[in-house]
């Protein structure tokens, strides 16, 4: 497999408006991340540990591949 073939992508802002319109800073908390590094998630600028991803899945009470999704470029 190559270099950089796919990209992560997310549905973290779909998932917080469902979840009675949660602002980045209520999931930063939950998740124990600063606002501006889930603002950098959400935006795909910045893919997060899984640690991390597993615990943003959680607050959200969905599988991981809910969350995220991987494809190929």
């Amino acid at each position: 497999m190559g270099k950089g073939g796919g990209r992560i992508t997310n549905e973290i802002r779909t998932l917080r408006f469902h979840h009675g319109e949660m602002t980045q800073q209520e999931l930063a908390e939950r998740i124990g991340v600063t606002r501006q590094t889930v603002n950098a998630i959400e935006g795909n600028k910045y893919s997060p540990s899984l640690e991390v991803a597993f615990r943003i899945a959680r607050v959200f009470g969905v599988p991981l591949e809910r969350v995220f999704q991987y494809g190929e470029e």
